[in-house]
């Protein structure tokens, strides 16, 4: 008895094969490369919790955001339906037809039929050969019955399988089901390829104002992913005229081609296939598709604890690479608006990815709010404020003497087992805020200790902001020694700069907590005792403390105790940032003007008769040049005392 192989084979799925290869190769060597550049705390992450419990949640959001686009769908629904009609029906697309050749194969391994073998041979479907020295055509032909058949199941045969599966193997029951799922499915992916283009054409209709301009290689790439589906279809609509072996919508597409005109065409069509398969393969890993297995990776080593650091690590490039640059981070950016401000995040991450000039990556990087609407925007969540902050790092730079004042903050004095009050350097800007704090403490009977009322030093935040780590740091180090030595139990801020800076980037063994936050406790356990006026109010969520800090509950419980809150349309994660954020050192006045002038409109909109805010840069920026009556949250509250 001689075993004769049967592989599926043309020549027209090498380009499939070979670009495949191509992508595999290149992406493993990227990959590899990056988790080389892991900082020595995000390889000790890695070390410690590659196989923990924290795989899934991660594997359960890979396929939530990976496939699914769950984020995507809650901004925006017909741009969800987009995402994932691509992602989760091409992925499904794959799994069946897996399925499906899986199937087909097992059942012709029932089926020892030589004459059915030899046909498939003689038509240039199959290959066959023997492990013996024997032929193995001529032993199809001349010993049928000496022969044990074993046909293989290549990766690319669930790719092309109309084409070497003419005829349904007898025991393979209910293919037709196999061939209608998967017309369904292709009709899924075109619904994706529909709306694609039209975002592309109108994408106001898509709900965004404006859309990614892509490179000439991402371009070029895009037109091989649209091209690989309608090719997929027509050549398994050609092969379905020759053979009947195609679902319901090849069969009904079929019907419209004669076999006798078609028969040429049909090798030539799966040709053209695999080469487009081949050229976006190629491509990928070039392009913003190599977000497709980048992404899922990220995912992963954000879930079990990896961030970024202050210089670029190999985590930095993981989230470089996994911007699709869907573009939905444009619309929330408040710079959008402002002609020549194409500063994006998505453009920042592909001028970083396709190394840009020095000079234009600088000024991308510093016209910047740092408000963190792009983040909340960005369904991969990729953590662009750390990533324009890497790109700010100026170095290290000799700051010998520049700080020498610092040797002369006196220690603190009486300020055991009281709460640390930290006012911050805008606040002191805005006195009331201060005044106002200082009438709540004594109302309320806590004893407090005002760290910065006198001769205060920065948070160190700002500075870290604009690049320059080193110097942040020396603040941080001198204001945790004055905390510390004061033996107080909390520290309390105004700021929400500052709140931001003392719980992300000190290590304080003490609780720190935001005014707000204080405040909403004190009335909350009946320390602080409030009237409610029937002022009407608008609140404007602070970029530093509501996405910053995701602090939303709390101003608006004590707003809501003293006063009568009007809802505001764009607030929350959405709200829309004041436009002077000392993150930007570069935007003009009257461009900070025209993004602030959003920002009253919004509120103002709701019928308020005054603002209010709980940052004291926002309140300075809403004072500027209008007439609209602001005030700061503990401003409220102070005058509301009973």
């Amino acid at each position: 008895m001689h075993k004769i192989n049967l592989i599926p084979y043309n020549s027209f799925v090498l380009p499939f094969i070979v670009g495949s290869v191509i992508m595999l190769i290149i992406c493993l060597w990227k990959y590899i490369k990056w988790i080389k550049m892991f900082s020595p705390e995000q390889r000790s992450v890695l070390r410690k919790n590659w196989l923990s419990w924290k795989i899934f949640p991660a594997v359960w959001e890979m396929i939530r955001e990976g496939l699914l686009h769950f984020r995507i769908f809650r901004r925006n629904v017909v741009l969800g339906i987009m995402h994932q009609a691509y992602a989760f029906g091409w992925f499904l697309l794959i799994v069946v037809g897996a399925m499906e050749s899986m199937t087909a194969v097992r059942s012709l391994n029932q089926d020892n039929n030589a004459r059915f073998a030899m046909e498939l041979v003689e038509n240039g479907e199959w290959f066959a050969y023997s492990n013996d020295d024997a032929s193995s055509v001529e032993l199809l032909k001349e010993q049928p019955d000496n022969v044990k058949l074993h046909y293989k199941r290549p990766l690319h045969l669930a790719i092309f399988y109309r084409y070497f599966v003419h005829s349904t193997p007898p025991q393979f029951k209910n293919a037709h089901v196999y061939s209608h799922l998967m017309d369904g499915l292709l009709l899924y992916v075109f619904l994706g390829l529909t709306l694609a283009i039209v975002k592309m054409l109108y994408s106001r209709i898509m709900g965004m104002r404006s859309t990614t301009k892509h490179t000439i290689i991402d371009r070029f790439s895009k037109f091989a992913l649209w091209m690989i589906f309608p090719l997929r279809f027509l050549a398994e609509s050609v092969t379905a005229s020759l053979y009947g072996n195609g679902g319901f919508c090849t069969m009904a597409v079929a019907g419209l081609f004669d076999p006798v005109i078609v028969k040429g065409m049909e090798l030539s069509l799966w040709t053209f296939y695999s080469v487009v398969l081949a050229i976006f393969f190629v491509t990928l890993p070039f392009t913003r598709y190599m977000h497709i297995f980048t992404e899922l990776l990220l995912i992963y080593f954000r879930r079990i604890g990896m961030t970024e650091t202050e210089h670029k690590t190999g985590y930095s490039m993981f989230q470089l690479n996994a911007c699709s640059r869907c573009g939905i981070c444009i619309d929330g950016c408040p710079l959008n608006s402002i002609p020549g401000h194409k500063v994006q995040a998505v453009y920042l991450i592909r001028a970083i990815r396709m190394q840009d000039r020095a000079s234009v990556i600088r000024t991308m990087t510093s016209d910047c709010l740092m408000c963190g609407q792009c983040a909340i925007a960005c369904p991969v969540q990729i953590d662009i404020t750390a990533l324009r902050k890497i790109q700010r790092n100026k170095g290290v730079i000799d700051t010998k003497g520049n700080y020498s004042y610092l040797q002369s903050m006196r220690s603190p004095f009486n300020a055991v087992g009281r709460v640390a009050y930290f006012g911050g350097c805008m606040s002191h800007l805005t006195p009331g805020i201060v005044s106002s704090m200082e009438k709540i403490f004594n109302a309320a009977g806590v004893k407090y200790w005002h760290m910065d009322k006198e001769a205060g030093i920065c948070c160190g935040r700002p500075l870290s902001q604009q690049g320059f780590f080193n110097q942040a740091s020396e603040l941080r180090e001198k204001n945790s020694e004055l905390i510390k030595q004061s033996e107080a139990t909390m520290l309390v801020t105004s700021c929400p700069i500052c709140y931001q800076s003392f719980v992300k980037e000190y290590n304080l063994d003490i609780p720190v907590v935001h005014h707000t936050e204080f405040i909403d406790n004190l009335i909350s356990e009946g320390k602080l005792r409030v009237n409610r006026s029937q002022l009407r109010t608008a609140y404007h969520d602070p970029c530093e403390l509501g996405r910053g800090m995701g602090v939303y509950d709390p101003p608006r419980r004590v707003l809501a105790a003293v006063s009568m809150p009007q809802k505001v349309k764009m607030e929350r994660e959405n709200s829309i940032c004041c436009g002077f954020n000392l993150g930007n050192t570069v935007l003009g006045l009257g461009d900070q003007t025209k993004v602030r002038n959003a920002a009253v409109k919004n509120l103002t909109q709701s019928g308020a008769e005054t603002i209010v805010t709980a940052c004291p840069m926002c309140k300075k920026a809403f004072l500027h040049n209008n007439r609209q009556s602001v005030r700061d949250i503990a401003e409220i509250v102070a005058d509301n005392i009973i």
